[in-house]
């Protein structure tokens, strides 16, 4: 037969039952290129109100899992103090404190309504942004206070926060390095700066992320305010707070995100990136998330919000229309620069006036002069004196390890029905962690070429996803003397070429699969020409490490040997040598696992911390262990665990699955004519 024939047979039997595309071949495109903060985003194509519901959810679970806040932890008692009532003309200003996490105090100022009864009134959180001052900043391009007493004026309850590090919400250990409203920056900066808190998922903007939902309790709990009216508005840094809380908070009926919301610029403090937040999403999708609930959007000619009437608006207007809600998202420009101005505020006024006090329109409100009160007045501990509780940095980041272990031991699989709690509540965490989805999204396979080797016909195939610029080559080998069940898909460290020798012949594993005539295919998992540093400031935040690559590549390679065929297939993933850890932590991908343990020893962190292992939120998944455990009861195989390979969270999700002898662990390297013989056994 001629090679051109074999290649058209071999695109008719790849493509005949799989729900994605082929297509022939084309040169393979350049690796995917790494995102910073800075770089270009575009709006998702969206054509319904399902593919958007999805989207969102997805979205969700992404700012809390990056977050660290998945599944959400039981919230601690605020122990709330609310004190040193001052009167003013139409309002009242109290201190407020309350901890957020046991002895971590967050504070600020409470502006409530004078002489306009008991109310309930709506509640209006106002997180800041990086001015010099934070919440205590009073000057023609931004007033918390301006806009607190304007808010408690028109009959609203008002509360302004700091942001982590700044005036009063600062650890004991870091107060020493404030000597002026300059050094508040720098404490901002301060938490979690350790690479080897992203396994945890530890980090300023998780913890300020956690800060705006307890703030946001605190003003809901509050007896004067009405619980269905509360709502959010933040500039810069502080918008990124008031649309982060719409996206992943139902409790809001409306929001105000200023000057963040940018197709270009997403953030650039660490209190505004976290491992895994953008490397799908981007702050124009976290803004439409609550959609159709009502927001406005204000931008500015003078920052990276300037071409908000022709790309942000119109993109989050895309979803608002899907729900026939236009009406409900409103978004305008000003000639200022990265402001939240007077113009800006009195446009806010008249949307808050319009949809939480029921006003005809949404006509700007004109502020009333205002004076804002001395710092030392609105200080909540003026003399840099924190309650004798208040916990410091290294304690908190404690606290926070110990939440995550204490939430995987009581999720610990311990009969069929915890089982099913486990993984319905980490698959997405792995999910969210792996950068992957199942099942995968607009997968695409491109037809290199094909020949005939024996029983087999061989064919080369660049795999890649809708979306991705990156393509991974593949080699499938299908049977064509037997229908093979079983469909392997082979991965080492080495490449293809560990299981081909010079002329493209199957070696060593991929020789033992064909004498048992067992169809497969081998994969090049990611691998980089240039060294990468996965762990500069904000590098996870937008790209996929190493590893995330390499388990992604293994995961559409599964979904793609799925789709082969004629008839339903069960994928075996196989890894050899460092690939058999990735396999191992792409399990849930797959439907068996044949795996080199490389004899790894989960002995803490810095483990974590190899190139091709380092993945932000590993302890938050329970590392390998709790990754394997979401793969029950499908057919298990490690071995070369060298007697250290410790896996008591999957040993018990076996012990406790409906297929109890699916699991297999052995101290010793199993030559390849075992692997096979245990992959054609499935």
């Amino acid at each position: 037969m001629k090679t051109s024939s074999l290649r058209h047979a071999a695109l008719v039997l790849i493509s005949s039952t799989l729900p994605f595309l082929v297509q022939n071949a084309r040169a393979a495109a350049p690796l995917e290129e790494i995102k910073t903060h800075n770089t270009p985003r575009t709006f998702p194509r969206i054509d319904s109100r399902e593919q958007w519901s999805d989207h969102a959810r997805q979205i969700r679970e992404q700012i809390l899992v990056s977050a660290g806040l998945w599944p959400l932890p039981e919230k601690p008692a605020l122990n709330a103090r609310v004190f040193g009532r001052v009167e003013r003309d139409g309002y009242t200003i109290e201190k407020a404190c309350f901890e957020s996490w046991p002895g971590f105090f967050v504070a600020g100022n409470l502006y409530r309504p004078l002489g306009q009864g008991a109310g309930p009134f709506p509640g209006i959180l106002n997180p800041h942004g990086h001015w010099k001052e934070g919440r205590l900043a009073d000057g023609p391009d931004c007033s918390a206070a301006a806009r607190c007493i304007q808010f408690a004026r028109m009959g609203m309850v008002a509360f302004t926060f700091d942001m982590v590090g700044y005036n009063d919400t600062v650890f004991p250990d870091h107060v020493s390095g404030i000597k002026s409203p300059a050094d508040f920056y720098l404490t901002h900066r301060r938490f979690a700066t350790n690479v080897t808190h992203q396994l945890w998922n530890i980090s300023l903007m998780g913890l300020q992320t956690w800060n705006t939902i307890r703030a946001l309790d605190f003003l809901e709990s509050l007896p004067d305010v009405d619980k269905s009216r509360l709502a959010s508005t933040g500039e810069s840094g502080g918008g990124t707070q008031a649309f982060l809380l719409g996206a992943i908070d139902n409790r809001l009926a409306v929001q105000a995100p200023i000057v963040m919301v940018s197709h270009i610029m997403q953030g650039g403090c660490f209190c505004e990136n976290m491992p895994g937040l953008r490397v799908e999403f981007s702050n124009m999708e976290f803004a439409a998330a609550p959609a159709p609930r009502p927001q406005i959007m204000v931008a500015a000619t003078g920052d990276w919000t300037k071409t908000t009437m022709t790309i942000e608006g119109p993109g989050v207007a895309s979803i608002y229309k899907i729900f026939g809600a236009p009406e409900n998202l409103h978004y305008e420009i000003h000639n200022a620069p990265h402001n939240y101005n007077q113009v800006t505020r009195e446009s806010v006024y008249g949307w808050f006036n319009r949809w939480l006090l029921h006003a005809p329109d949404s006509a700007p409100v004109p502020e009333i002069a205002y004076r804002k009160e001395p710092d030392e007045m609105l200080r909540v501990f003026p003399d840099g004196k924190l309650p004798a509780k208040a916990v410091t940095e290294a304690q908190l980041i404690d606290h926070l390890k110990k939440n995550t272990r204490d939430m995987l031991t009581r999720l610990a699989p311990r009969d069929a029905a915890s089982l099913h709690r486990y993984r319905e509540t980490l698959l997405p965490a792995w999910q969210r962690t792996m950068q992957v989805d199942l099942p995968e999204r607009g997968l695409r396979a491109e037809v290199q070429s094909s020949r005939k080797l024996k029983d087999y016909t061989v064919t080369e195939v660049s795999l890649g996803q809708k979306g991705f610029k990156r393509r991974t080559p593949v080699t499938v080998f299908t049977s064509d003397g037997r229908y093979s069940p079983v469909f392997a898909v082979l991965a080492s460290p080495d490449g293809r070429g560990a299981f081909l020798d010079a002329e493209g012949n199957p070696t060593g594993l991929a020789a033992a699969l064909v004498a048992k005539k067992v169809s497969f295919l081998i994969l090049d998992p990611y691998q980089t020409t240039t060294t990468r540093d996965q762990v500069t400031n904000f590098f996870t935040t937008y790209n996929r490490t190493d590893l995330q690559e390499r388990v992604h590549d293994l995961v559409i390679a599964s979904a793609f040997a799925r789709g082969t065929g004629k008839g339903p297939r069960a994928v075996a993933l196989v890894g050899t040598g460092r690939a058999g850890l990735w396999t191992l932590l792409a399990a849930p991908g797959a439907d068996a696992v044949a795996a080199d343990a490389n004899t790894f020893r989960d002995s803490g962190d810095e483990v974590w911390l190899a190139p091709d292992l380092f993945v932000p939120g590993i302890r938050n998944v329970g590392g390998i262990d709790g990754v394997l455990a979401l793969a029950a009861p499908h057919p298990l195989l490690v071995h070369n665990t060298g007697g250290v390979f410790e896996a008591p969270v999957t040993r018990s999700a076996y012990a406790k699955s409906e297929q109890k002898n699916k699991s297999r662990v052995e101290a010793r390297p199993l030559s390849d004519a075992e692997i096979a013989r245990w992959i054609d056994g499935l």
